[in-house]
């Protein structure tokens, strides 16, 4: 899906793999792009200044916006509280514990408003499959619908773009890797110390990615 000239876009972009391959697409695909990065107070906040240093080097327009009063409302996810970050694959039922509830609404709501602000009529997320067992705001259902809504919700109708609804971690990363993109820029780790720990489900599920492409992570691990 390639832009008409100067196509203004929004793309939610938290600074991980998956975001990060989609900003770089809809950037080749000539769109404008005005980036947003949400901190709702995540641990691994890491992947926030990810996505800052992307966005400088690739001269994309950025904002960074502060919803962590969400968290006085959001306290039951292991990504937003003092739970511990599960361990294993994405597939496994503790990985439910890293559910944010209504995150991906609130998110798109925010995006959508900025998107009308600023006459932009696309907005990127990253929904992907891999997700659809876990997240249930990232299976097609919650799109589609979202999608009906955001052109209902203002007098200016709004798309939302998600590009790999039906592709799992290992398409994505392939795509990427066609485009030469280095995935040494982008954080996944739910636990946001300085190497990636190799354990959690989104480690786990990015590690398999990178396996089945026969490529090898440029990211430090604390495990082999």
């Amino acid at each position: 899906m390639s832009a008409t000239a100067a196509e203004k876009a929004v793309v939610i972009y938290s600074g991980g793999m998956d975001s990060f391959t989609i900003l770089n697409k809809a950037q080749q695909d000539g769109y404008e792009l005005y980036a947003l990065t949400f901190d709702y107070g995540q641990k691994h906040s890491k992947e926030i200044e990810f996505a800052k240093r992307v966005c400088a080097e690739l001269d994309i327009r950025h904002k960074i916006i502060d919803i962590t009063a969400i968290n006085q409302l959001l306290q039951s996810s292991s990504l937003t509280s003092d739970k511990d970050i599960p361990e294993g694959h994405y597939e496994a039922a503790n990985m439910k514990s890293t559910v944010v509830p209504n995150r991906n609404m609130i998110l798109l709501s925010l995006a959508i408003g900025y998107a009308v602000d600023i006459g932009a009529n696309k907005v990127f997320y990253g929904a992907h499959s891999g997700d659809h067992a876990i997240y249930p705001d990232c299976r097609p259902d919650f799109v589609h619908a979202m999608n009906k809504v955001a052109k209902l919700a203002n007098y200016e109708p709004v798309d939302i773009v998600t590009p790999y609804l039906d592709s799992d971690k290992i398409e994505i990363l392939a795509d990427g890797l066609a485009m030469g993109l280095d995935y040494g820029k982008s954080w996944t780790c739910y636990n946001g110390r300085d190497k990636a720990c190799g354990k959690c489900g989104s480690c786990v599920e990015r590690l398999e990615a990178f396996e089945k492409n026969n490529a090898t992570d440029p990211l430090p691990y604390e495990t082999a």
